[in-house]
């Protein structure tokens, strides 16, 4: 190890230039991400730095021993017992109702159904491979083309981490500490609804184009009331989140766990579709997803402790300093920055490495907190759906059974219509601002 140090050590290079590069080696050879973030790490403590090799495990168990991050599980479970009880279908029911008659109406349904229950799941994998799998079929069904199906599911699944309850966000609040989760929440309902919009704006247009015909609907005007009815449970877990947290009953960490009780209650005796039996499966899926999220979050923040020893951040913030960008400018150079960065790089790990440089300069150049973290947080997300990388995009063509690339061709209008939204969203601040400022967050 010594002998290859001293001589790494003729070639001049920074802690964070060894880290960068030796990261970008390892994701071009195939490692996961949260293998590829701490080997990284590995290497620039043997090439780079004096510190013993026991700092990644130090620093990447510090990334997880947070009070705050009990919240990540409790949240998944809840969202795994609310699909075990056959939310997806009282879901998709109740959005059919009032679009899927329409021109499109499979369409509007998908993203109806994919809106409310990202409101349940706060991640896009999951509104991917749960109801928006069972929405491709049924459009492949009714004769839509199964590559656009897939595309408009993918591209929909990306409100997930938008509308609370949020993972990114919670991790997203930990790294800057001038917003707050409660604040965050409650700043994502208007983006989550400007990309659902969007979204459903795109599939009137193909719809149109490619003549995609509604199914009539048989239903009596009591039939709907009762899938109405039957929806209110489901619907109603947001707002006792954002509701108990705004009234100060609970933290976000403290939310997690009501929303659990919530979901066991509505599962079982609500819906009455949860079975006990059903129960230690639904806990093992909970605690492997967990176990993924958390090994990520921790090898992060080794990964972003060598970028912050190594003085990038102040590095960064006085070239910017020199550079005398003005608040519009720097917005312009971050969305350009993080699209790119996000291609290659899953959210999570973007937040952790990313926020704790960017945050700063934003604030020193006058930026709203909470506008500058939807900014970021949208732009991450957008990687998932950004060939040739984009996690999501894989998901949803293995869950379709399409070709990636068939899949790949048909989202082109729905990012552009991404593209839209992050510009208003970029030069809007009001967009995200104003809800938590109204409800007294700062």
């Amino acid at each position: 190890r010594f002998t290859f140090r001293r001589h790494c050590e003729r070639i001049p290079m920074s802690l964070s230039v060894i880290l960068i590069l030796s990261c970008c080696f390892y994701l071009a050879i195939g490692f996961p991400v949260a293998f590829a973030l701490g080997f990284s790490t590995l290497t620039a403590l043997i090439f780079g730095a004096d510190f013993p090799l026991f700092v990644l495990l130090k620093q990447t168990y510090e990334g997880v021993d947070s009070f705050p991050l009990m919240a990540v599980p409790f949240f998944i479970l809840a969202a795994e017992l609310m699909s075990g009880g056959s939310l997806t279908e009282v879901l998709l029911k109740f959005a059919a109702q009032f679009v899927g008659h329409k021109r499109g109406g499979l369409g509007y349904t998908n993203v109806v159904s994919l809106t409310f229950f990202s409101g349940i799941s706060g991640s896009a994998l999951a509104d991917a491979a749960g109801p928006g799998s069972m929405m491709i079929r049924m459009m492949d069904k009714a004769g839509y083309d199964r590559s656009y199906a897939a595309a408009l599911t993918a591209a929909t699944a990306i409100v997930g981490p938008i509308i609370p309850p949020s993972i990114i966000m919670i991790i997203y609040a930990l790294q800057d500490d001038r917003v707050s989760v409660g604040a965050l929440f409650i700043a994502g309902f208007v983006p989550g609804i400007l990309i659902a919009a969007g979204m459903a704006a795109v599939n009137w247009y193909v719809s149109k184009e490619r003549n995609y015909k509604g199914i009539p609907s048989n239903e009596t005007f009591a039939e709907k009331m009762w899938v109405t009815w039957k929806a209110i449970p489901a619907l109603l877990l947001p707002v006792i989140i954002l509701g108990g947290m705004r009234a100060g009953w609970f933290t976000p960490t403290e939310a997690s766990v009501v929303a659990v009780f919530y979901a066991l209650v509505c599962g079982k005796w609500v819906y009455r579709t949860l079975e006990w039996k059903a129960v230690p499966d639904i806990l093992s899926r909970s605690a492997l997803m967990t176990a993924s999220v958390l090994i990520i979050i921790g090898t992060s923040n080794a990964f972003a402790w060598i970028l912050t020893i190594d003085g990038l951040p102040i590095k960064l913030a006085e070239w910017m300093g020199a550079q005398d960008m003005s608040a519009f400018t720097f917005l312009i150079a971050v969305n350009i920055f993080l699209l790119i960065f996000g291609i290659f790089i899953e959210p999570l790990p973007g937040v952790m490495v990313l926020v704790p440089i960017l945050a700063p300069v934003a604030a020193k150049l006058g930026i709203d907190p909470i506008h500058f973290a939807m900014v970021v947080i949208f732009n991450l997300t957008l990687g998932m759906i950004t060939p040739p990388v984009g996690g999501l995009l894989f998901v949803t063509s293995n869950v379709a059974k399409v070709p990636l690339d068939a899949l790949t061709r048909e989202l082109k209008p729905f990012l552009i219509a991404h593209a839209i939204i992050l510009a208003l969203l970029t030069f809007i601040p009001a967009l995200s601002t104003w809800a938590p400022h109204a409800l007294g967050f700062q």
